[in-house]
């Protein structure tokens, strides 16, 4: 007997989905998919099985904000098993190696942690994703091979100790993007005199959503019987991704000629040359992203409506917790 045919529907909006223990972003994002019925989706930003938490999906016109997520700031709690190392860093291999965990106390570990605030090299570990001649480099860690990694630059925010008890230390991080925890993790055991591998990883909040309420699939499964709608409330604008940027209002003879890809003059608002702008019509629909040119006009950069006009704004919205 076939099974029925899935029908999907434009859908628009970010879902903040809060990704359980044990399965991969690619199976979270069809789950979520399947659930929303989304003719098209993406997720912001990876989180390997063994991690949980914020993982962003992006639908429909959303899916045009994947990018700037994914070089967001992100903040982790993390918890590092002291005294023992694995291949990868992770409770995902064997332990290879043990030493002693010297006497550390709350103050040792704040000094510690205090000296990885900044810019600073990172050495990417083998057991990544990134590619060397074609190959990711854990298909050539579960092989034995490894290979020399040039160091990337990364930054640390904010660095802060939750619990030390015995041989397990449990932190909190904000850091840039292509940061690599299970490395920072067995770093920061060094410092301490002894090895250390990661335990634990849960994604607190990814920039912007700070505040924003995180919706698990179980949730959604239950919200799922009640019908779209109900889903579709969960979903946040896009242009909650750009809230840094300054926004423009234009009249419909204004947005009728940018959805046909024409430079168009702002009424009664001063744009600088060069700016980044969110661009809205006069009932707040978002547009896009516009930019300000020299004669005072902006031109469209990346619209998040079609020539129908429309857009992202047709999804509901939620609100900060």
């Amino acid at each position: 007997m076939s099974k029925p045919r899935r029908f999907y529907r434009d859908v628009d909006g970010i879902l903040l989905l809060d990704k359980p223990l044990g399965l991969s972003s690619n199976a979270a994002l069809q789950q979520a998919r399947g659930l929303f019925g989304a003719r098209k989706a993406g997720h912001a930003g990876s989180l390997d099985p063994l991690a949980s938490g914020l993982l962003p999906i992006c639908f429909g016109q959303a899916t045009k904000v994947c990018g700037r997520l994914l070089d967001a700031r992100k903040t982790y709690r993390v918890t590092v098993q002291l005294g023992a190392r694995t291949e990868s860093l992770d409770g995902e291999t064997d332990i290879v190696e043990r030493a002693p965990v010297p006497a550390l106390s709350d103050s040792s570990i704040d000094m510690i942690l205090a000296g990885f605030l900044g810019q600073q090299q990172q050495i990417p570990p083998m057991h990544s994703a990134l590619k060397h001649q074609g190959q990711r480099l854990y298909e050539l860690a579960r092989r034995g091979q490894s290979i020399d990694r040039p160091p990337r630059q990364i930054e640390i925010y904010r660095i802060e100790r939750c619990q030390l008890r015995d041989d397990r230390l449990e932190f909190e991080v904000a850091c840039s993007k292509g940061t690599y925890i299970r490395s920072l993790a067995a770093d920061i055991a060094a410092r301490a005199g002894t090895l250390g591998y990661l335990t634990d990883l849960r994604r607190l909040s990814v920039d912007p959503f700070a505040g924003y309420p995180m919706q698990d699939l179980t949730t959604l499964r239950h919200l799922s019987e009640s019908g779209q709608g109900a889903l579709d409330g969960l979903l946040l604008r896009a242009d909650i991704a750009f809230a840094d940027l300054s926004s423009v209002t234009l009249d419909a003879e204004a947005v009728r000629a940018m959805l046909l890809g024409q430079q168009v003059r702002v009424a009664a608002e001063p744009v600088a040359a060069g700016s980044s702008l969110r661009a809205y019509d006069g009932e707040g629909v978002f547009l896009g992203l516009v930019e300000g040119l020299p004669d005072g006009r902006v031109r469209p950069v990346r619209l998040f409506v079609d020539a129908t006009g429309s857009s992202c704004a047709d999804s509901g919205r939620a609100e900060p917790a």
